[in-house]
């Protein structure tokens, strides 16, 4: 089943389960494995790891350094952005995961986030993704959950739409594009372009960007300008400076050529 058909079962599920629970502590997510170094040292070597997180098992190294740091710094949230970056990362794209126990996770450690610096946008941002993705393995919750991420967006947007290159408006939106729309989700295809316009706007050398804007402007059936806004992508892509983004971008840019005809 498709992403769109699942956040369409989500959302028609109704709100059956709370999206927001009390948290687990931060340290029951944590391998345990500081060994007397500092936050900061772990976070440099779950950075390290981050950097090779196409090779097997580096995404699930990177990601319990991030834990442990964010255990051993019980007031910062870089630990915490850290994992539910890598959370995120590995839900998307590692076969075999417990997709559903790894978004439970992400959206617990977001919820700590968010309580440890109640005013991050960037801490919104990645909860906002963390329950979107929660919404699409569980779909009990996906009502609630869909509510919670439009909100986090707007809040994100407001404190800083240029966060992770107009990352709210991006993944703003992939929602509106995707789910379906009144009465049963928020799904406007018009909105939807209009946010990814604001999202290349503000990054317009983002490929990420530019693969939005033309998923929106082919959901709208506007499929010359799809094209061209696939072409930028596959330009921009072809030169991104983080070579395993860049990768996936470019196929998918390529991709979306082919059905636009390119």
């Amino acid at each position: 089943m498709s992403a769109a058909k699942l956040l369409a079962v989500a959302l028609l599920a109704g709100a059956c389960s709370s999206a927001l629970n009390d948290p687990s502590p931060v340290a029951q997510f944590a391998p345990g494995e500081a060994n007397g170094r500092t936050a900061a040292q772990l976070i440099a070597e779950a950075d390290a790891a981050w950097q090779h997180r196409d090779e097997p098992g580096k995404a699930s190294q990177a990601q319990g350094l991030y834990v442990d740091a964010a255990t051993a710094d019980a007031r910062g949230v870089a630990g915490l952005l850290g994992a539910m970056h890598a959370l995120s990362f590995r839900i998307e794209y590692e076969p075999g995961v417990a997709k559903a126990k790894l978004a439970s996770e992400e959206v617990q450690l977001g919820q700590w986030c968010q309580q440890r610096a109640p005013t991050s946008p960037e801490c919104d941002y990645r909860l906002a993704i963390a329950l979107g993705q929660e919404a699409r393995e569980n779909v009990s919750m996906g009502r609630d959950a869909i509510k919670h991420v439009v909100e986090l967006l707007h809040r994100a947007i407001a404190r800083d739409p240029r966060l992770d290159e107009a990352g709210p408006h991006r993944v703003l939106s992939i929602l509106l594009v995707r789910a379906p729309g009144w009465p049963i989700g928020p799904g406007d295809t018009d909105e939807g372009v209009a946010e990814a316009t604001k999202a290349v706007e503000l990054a317009p050398e983002s490929a990420a960007n530019q693969l939005v804007l033309a998923e929106a402007l082919l959901a709208s059936g506007d499929q010359g300008k799809a094209r061209a806004a696939y072409q930028k992508a596959a330009t921009l892509a072809a030169v991104n400076p983080d070579k395993l983004d860049g990768a996936r971008q470019l196929v998918e840019a390529r991709s979306g050529l082919e059905k636009t005809g390119g």
